[in-house]
């Protein structure tokens, strides 16, 4: 600590970078659908809510006092295309905590990508930035996402039952956690990962 990565990050088929203002249109194409917005704080976004997001991450690089975080855009690198984003949020410094997180458009979930975002973004967060324990949460609906922690050798932490208000009703989610000699025990090379999802 303090990390402000070299960027880009790059896995075997993605590049995950920092954003940019180019990227509005491709962020506005997934993060305006319902079907993204649905485990998310916010709703579909409007084109110029997007504009203010992007900038917003534009800046979000580096950590290096609690609360800071890294927000990158993930690109398919044969495509050069923008396919999703993903985070790193530092939770508290002194105990070497963070969270992950991730948004990615449907049109390119089921392909692994996201493991192979999230495994690089913990590779930094356990390597480079010395962290203890890193974890991530979502909604118990959101098969997909606590799949994915499931794949990256997270365990099951917590089941918050109807905890508080979300969208009209009760929100209940999943928290999964990995300690840094849990990952590097159970690392698994960049490339097999990519392979195997």
């Amino acid at each position: 600590m303090p990390l402000l990565p070299d960027y880009p990050l790059r896995t075997d088929r993605l590049f995950l970078r920092p954003f940019i203002r180019g990227d509005v249109d491709a962020v506005y194409a997934y993060r305006s659908r319902e079907d993204v917005a649905r485990y998310l704080l916010d709703g579909p976004l409007s084109r110029d809510e997007c504009a203010l997001a992007v900038q917003q991450r534009i800046g979000e690089v580096a950590l290096r006092e609690t609360g800071d975080r890294i927000v990158l855009a993930v690109d398919l690198a044969e495509e050069d295309a923008l396919i999703g984003e993903i985070s790193l949020i530092l939770r508290d410094l002194d105990a070497g905590q963070a969270e992950l997180g991730w948004i990615f458009d449907p049109a390119h979930q089921g392909h692994g990508y996201a493991t192979e975002a999230a495994a690089a973004l913990l590779d930094l967060a356990f390597d480079e930035a010395d962290l203890h324990r890193v974890y991530a949460r979502c909604d118990t609906r959101n098969a997909p996402s606590w799949r994915l922690m499931q794949r990256l050798g997270m365990r099951r932490e917590a089941h918050f039952r109807e905890h508080a208000r979300f969208k009209g009703g009760w929100d209940e989610e999943f928290y999964y956690a990995i300690l840094r000699r849990e990952w590097h025990g159970a690392r698994i090379p960049a490339k097999a990962r990519s392979l195997r999802m």
